[in-house]
C-alpha cells in the first residue's frame, strides 16, 4: 500500500471515528479536545484515537452506543479518570442511558471495586450530570430565544 493509499485509508476511518465522537460527546467536548490536540506533537494522538477508539471499537456492530457508554464509564470510574468519566457522563445520557441506570452503575461499582472509588465515582457523575442539565436548559432556552426572535411580530 502506498503512502497515499494508507492515509486516504486513515482519512475515512478518521471521517467515520470523528461523527461517532461527536455523537456521543458533543461538538463543544469534541472541539475543545481536538484544539487541544492540535499541536504537531500532539495531532497524531487525536488522530489515532478518533480513528482506533472512536471507528475501531465505538462504530462496531454487536452493542448500541448506551450499552458501549454504560461500559466506559464503569471502566473511567474504576480507573479513576475522572475528566473523561465526566465527558463520557454526558456521553451517556446523550446516548439514553437514565441517571438511574448511572446511578446502579456507580453503585456496583462501588461494591466492586470498593468505597473510595464508588464515591469518587459518584461526585464525578453527579456533577457532570447537573452541567448536562444545565447544558441542554441552556440550549432549549436558546432554541426557545431564536423561536421567538424569528415570529413574526402582530401588528
Amino acid at each position: 500500500m502506498s503512502d497515499a493509499e494508507q492515509q486516504a485509508a486513515f482519512d475515512v476511518l478518521f471521517q467515520r471515528g470523528i461523527q461517532t465522537r461527536r455523537t456521543v460527546l458533543g461538538d463543544p467536548y469534541v472541539d475543545r479536545q481536538l484544539a487541544k490536540g492540535s499541536s504537531e506533537f500532539a495531532r497524531p494522538a487525536q488522530e489515532y484515537v478518533t480513528r482506533n477508539a472512536w471507528d475501531g471499537l465505538w462504530g462496531r456492530p454487536g452493542l448500541e452506543l448506551k450499552h458501549r457508554s454504560l461500559v466506559v464509564i464503569t471502566v473511567l470510574a474504576v480507573g479513576g479518570h475522572n475528566q473523561e468519566l465526566a465527558g463520557h457522563t454526558k456521553g451517556a445520557l446523550r446516548n439514553g442511558l437514565t441517571e438511574v441506570e448511572i446511578r446502579e452503575a456507580m453503585l456496583q461499582i462501588m461494591g466492586y471495586a470498593g468505597f473510595p472509588v464508588g464515591l469518587n465515582a459518584f461526585r464525578v457523575v453527579e456533577a457532570a450530570i447537573e452541567e448536562y442539565k444545565a447544558e441542554q436548559a441552556a440550549e432549549a432556552a436558546g432554541g426557545e430565544a431564536k423561536a421567538e426572535g424569528s415570529k413574526p411580530e402582530a401588528k
